[in-house]
């Protein structure tokens, strides 16, 4: 008997230890842990930069070849039209194409022209004028005897000269502003230039001529390096 209860807590002592079944995870739990991405550092979004402004300076130096666009219908237009091709062409720094789009940059602008009349008076007057005069008289007597005397005299001078005159000018006045854009339409300079004319020059070829200057001015100043702070002193 001894022996059996000997060997019962034996059997015992070596059963294996039952465990406790898993827990089964939730639908939700399951349904979340495999939709949910897997989301790497080299994978998250980066922040959109913001674009760079434009530097009209390099893209004013890059242009050499030039389309000059319609400035307008009315004849002041085409005419100024004409004269900034013709500057463009004679200034030898610039290539005018009719292929816009082997262009650097496009020119557009418009035109306007007016025609008025100056008057101009001019008037001057000179007078000169003297005069002069006397008299002088005496009278005596005794015993009936009667003497007497006189004397007189005048002296008049008068002068006037005037010049005077009118006359209407005929005044020819063109303006003209123009805007370079360069290929991906952003505007990078721009010109206003007025005229009454010059010598030998009216007053169309004129205001082209002053807008082909400026632009080879500014292209020039473009091109040179930026000053320093201590440069600047």
């Amino acid at each position: 008997m001894v022996g059996e209860i000997v060997l019962a807590l034996m059997l015992l002592q070596n059963a294996p230890t039952a465990q406790a079944p898993d827990r089964p995870e939730s639908p939700s739990q399951v349904n979340a842990a495999e939709t949910a991405p897997v989301r790497s550092e080299s994978q998250t979004p980066a922040k959109s930069a913001e674009p760079a402004p434009l530097d009209k300076k390099k893209e004013l130096i890059k242009v050499r070849r030039i389309y000059v666009d319609s400035f307008g219908s009315n004849e002041a237009a085409q005419q100024l039209q004409s004269m900034i091709v013709t500057s463009l062409t004679e200034s030898n720094r610039f290539t005018v194409t009719e292929n816009k789009d082997k262009a650097d940059a496009i020119l557009k602008g418009f035109a306007g022209e007016k025609t008025y009349q100056e008057t101009h008076a001019y008037g001057s007057g000179t007078a000169v004028s003297t005069a002069a005069g006397g008299h002088s008289a005496s009278i005596s007597g005794s015993g009936g005897n009667v003497s007497g005397s006189s004397s007189g005299g005048f002296h008049s001078v008068a002068g006037a000269m005037e010049d005077s005159s009118v006359n209407t000018e005929t005044i020819d006045s063109a303006k003209g502003s123009v805007r370079l854009i360069n290929q991906d339409g952003d505007v990078i300079w721009t010109s206003t230039q007025e005229s009454k004319g010059a010598k030998f020059k009216g007053a169309s070829a004129d205001v082209a001529d002053k807008i082909v200057k400026q632009l080879i001015r500014d292209i020039t100043r473009a091109q040179k390096p930026a000053e320093t702070p201590a440069e600047a002193k």
